[in-house]
Formats: C-alpha cells, structure tokens, sequence
C-alpha cells in the first residue's frame, strides 16, 4: 500500500500575493488592497524558505548609552531660518529629509536657494538634478542670486552615477530632484516605480548614514495631495516635510509631517517673487488689508500654524440672487463651516436677510483657514455683510460657534491674543475665561452669537423681518 504524502512534503511553494504599500498579504490576487486602498498594489511572491541566521561579527561594540557622543547628531543651520524652524534647528549630519509639494509650487527654488547657503569651505553641497540639465538650474541659480564656488551641479538619472558623484565630491549635503527621476539598471521597471523608488532612496539613505551627510530628497505628489510612491519611503526617512501653496498667490508653507529631530508643530513661512524665494519671520501683513476706515463684511481672526498664530481677513459679500438656488461661493474657507455659521446666524442670530442672497466669502493673502477657531470672525463677517454695517475697528474675533449658538474656547488664546496686541489691535471678542489678558488691550467675553452680535451698530442694520412680522 502506497504511503500517503503529506501536502507540506511535496516541494511546490504555495503562492502568495503582498501589497507593496502596506504589506498586507493573502493567498489571492486583488486589484485593490483592502488594507490600505491603494490600486495595483498586490503582487504575487513566492512562500519565503525557512532561513536561520547566526551570529556574525558586530561592527561597533555595544556601549552604555551616557558615553554614546551625542555631539555628532548637532543640527547644522541651511542657512535658511524658516526651513530650520521647521527642522528643529538645522539638519543633523546623516538626516534624511523628504520634501514633497505640487508641482510649480517651488521646491526646487528653495532647495537651491538652501544648498547655495548651506555651501561652506567646510561643507560641500552636491545638487543633483534628473528633471532638469544643468544648464536650465544655473539660470535659476543667477536669477535668485544662488550661486558658490562650493556648490557641485549634476544632471544625472542613474543611481550608480549618482554615487559615484559622492565619491568625487564628498559633499555634506546632498540634494536630489526628485527622487522619482533617479533608477537603478539593477533593478526592473521604469524610473518613478515602486521598486526603483524603493531602491534609489534605500542606497541613498545606506550613504547618508554611513558618510554622517545630510540628504534633501524632492518628491512628487499625487492628485490627492498625497506623496506618490510607497508609504516606505516616508517610513524610511527621518523627516518628511509637505510644501503648501497656491499657485497663484505669494505664500508657501513648509510644514512638518515627521521629524525624529523635533516637533511637528512649527510651520515655516515663504514669499514666492521673480527673484527667487525669501522667508518671512512676520507673514500676517500677507492676509490683511490696510484701511483708514473699517469696511462692512470683513472680520479679522488669528489663526495658529503649528505653534505660530497669523493674523487673518475674512471677507464676506452678499448680493440679491437672481436665480431660486442663491449661489454659495467660498476661498480659503470651509464650504461646510461657512454653511454651518449661516444657518446658525439665521436661526440663533435672527439674521434672514442671507437666505434668498447670493453669497461670497474669502481670505485674503490665499491663507486657508480650517480650524474651529475661525468660526466667530466667519459669523461676524456674515452678520456685517447682511445688515451693511461695519465692524469696530481693530477688533479680532476668536472662538469656535456651536449649532446651539455658543461661543466655545479653543486652545492658545494668549497666543493669538498676544500677536494681535503686537500688532496693533485694541479689541478682541474671545469665549469666556481667556486667561492672561496683554496690557492696554480690552477683551470682550462673549458666551453666545447674541452676545458677539451686539458688536455692531443697531442704528444702521439693514436686517430683513422674519415672517410673520411687520417691518417698522
């Protein structure tokens, strides 16, 4: 009688398939990967053999870690105060950055403008570039002023290439645009791949780490805002830091993602002009507009950035609508929060006059304003616009609206109320118990819309009666 062979004893590997984004796995294809959503994600690979491994020969003997030299991991200026306030200081000797934005948004001007400054006779800067010749990012180099003798320039697509740059000019810092351009001849597929993202940013990260140099990598993003390629390389890299900005206006932030250097919470503030890129210790001038005299539907908020309150402009304009469905248009602001404080100005406020009107409402400077705390100055703006009445002037107003009608607190009120006293504002309409209050400076506690509304003048509100009423 034959002997019964046990499934496990017959030598064929069962396959299995594995998203490459996440790792998730199962023991068949999907197109789209249930775990982490992606599409085109899950591969098919063969059951790994069961390996052992023994001890090898250790490359630096375990010590205690109070004799471990803590001076070698230091942060270096860029040279750049507003990137270094995002980095936490600088860039530490063998950091890995990625820095990922839109593209045209102006990563590449910075990251010039960095390597030119962060240049020394000490510290050599490689700029690599695979989107561009060498000779398009000197124009850009004389056109914003970034150019050093110790700033090396290469217009290379190949991995080896690329280290082998390294090995000729032991550079410092290192900067490579973009990651996605960069392949290995070793590895299959096309450049911008998972796999060869995966490979270029493992040999140049292995290279950073063990010359103790600094790396900027540039990567690109995809429809969503998110940065393309596998999550692994953000897993990989020290700091990942996203690059914010519209096009068509003059502001970019840096923000961070992930530093295991710092916090964060700091955000890094730019100007985008013809001559290049520069920081701004001071950016509120940006989202605000210089009057002699207050104008109705415009509300000023301070807004925190990270840890660093901006004082911002809400406008608000409305219209008698033409059309049976009144038009709601909105820039830099929420369409759901700005929906949210129209029905709370119509049902708590007994403002109807915004129902049947066309209405339009913005930030000024191309500042997006999406945290809670902005609702009082988008409310006030509203109730300024539909009764034709401006508001106070040098007045802030800050504090979340519930759909009861109450004012609620948020947090760092002394922060934004300190920023706003410096510069230059005397009132502010803030929930109820703010905390230290700046000298010279008056604050009004408001508890609910009924109360931020008495801000205006009565004498000259334009409110359309409820029904059922008889206009006076």
């Amino acid at each position: 009688m034959a002997a019964r062979t046990k499934s496990g004893n017959t030598g064929k590997q069962r396959p299995s398939y594995r998203c490459t984004e996440c790792g998730w796995q199962t023991a068949k294809w999907l197109g789209r990967c249930p775990e982490c959503q992606a599409w085109g994600t899950v591969e098919e690979y063969g059951a790994p053999a069961v390996r052992t491994t023994a001890p090898g020969r250790v490359t630096s003997s375990a010590v205690p870690i109070g004799q471990v030299d803590g001076r070698q991991a230091t942060a270096r200026s860029t040279g750049v105060p507003e990137l270094d306030r995002v980095l936490g200081g600088g860039l530490v000797p063998g950091a890995v950055v990625l820095l990922a934005g839109e593209p045209g948004v102006g990563k590449s001007t910075l990251l010039l403008d960095v390597a030119a400054k962060a240049a020394s006779d000490e510290h050599r800067t490689l700029y690599v570039t695979g989107e561009e010749s060498a000779s398009q990012v000197r124009l850009r180099a004389d056109r914003i002023g970034a150019l050093d003798d110790h700033l090396y320039l290469a217009a290379e697509t190949d991995l080896a290439a690329v280290l082998g740059h390294l090995d000729a000019v032991k550079p410092s810092l290192l900067i490579l645009d973009s990651v996605q351009t960069v392949a290995s001849p070793e590895i299959d597929g096309a450049p911008g791949g998972m796999a060869q993202v995966r490979e270029v940013a493992g040999a140049l990260i292995r290279a950073s780490k063990e010359r103790g140099m600094s790396t900027l990598l540039v990567g690109h993003v995809t429809k969503d805002g998110a940065i393309a390629g596998p999550r692994l390389l953000e897993h990989l890299v020290d700091v990942v830091l996203q690059f914010e900005g519209d096009r068509h206006a003059r502001l970019r932030l840096v923000r961070g993602v992930k530093n295991r250097y710092g916090t964060t919470d700091e955000v890094g503030c730019f100007e985008l002009h013809d001559e290049g890129i520069t920081g701004l210790a001071d950016p509120s001038g940006l989202f605000l507009t210089r009057r002699a005299e207050p104008v109705p539907g415009t509300c000023l908020t301070v807004t925190l950035e990270g840890r660093r309150p901006l004082v911002a402009e809400v406008q608000a304009l409305t219209v008698d609508s033409q059309i049976p469905s009144p038009r709601r248009t909105t820039s830099g602001l929420e369409t759901s929060r700005v929906s949210m404080m129209l029905a709370v100005l119509e049902q708590r406020g007994r403002i109807t006059a915004l129902g049947k009107r066309d209405i339009y409402s913005a930030t000024v400077g191309g500042v997006k304003l999406s945290e809670p705390a902005a609702d009082l100055a988008v409310a006030l703006a509203l109730a300024s616009a539909a009764s034709d009445t401006p508001l106070p002037k040098n007045l802030v107003a800050i504090g979340e609206v519930g759909l009861a009608g109450e004012v609620r607190r948020v947090t760092g009120v002394q922060r934004r109320l300190s920023e706003a006293h410096r510069l230059g504002f005397t009132h502010a309409l803030v929930p109820a118990d703010p905390g230290k209050i700046p000298a010279g400076m008056k604050v009004i506690e408001v508890a609910d819309m009924g109360d931020a509304l008495r801000v205006l003048p009565r004498s000259r509100r334009r409110e359309a009666p409820r029904e059922g009423e008889e206009r006076r």
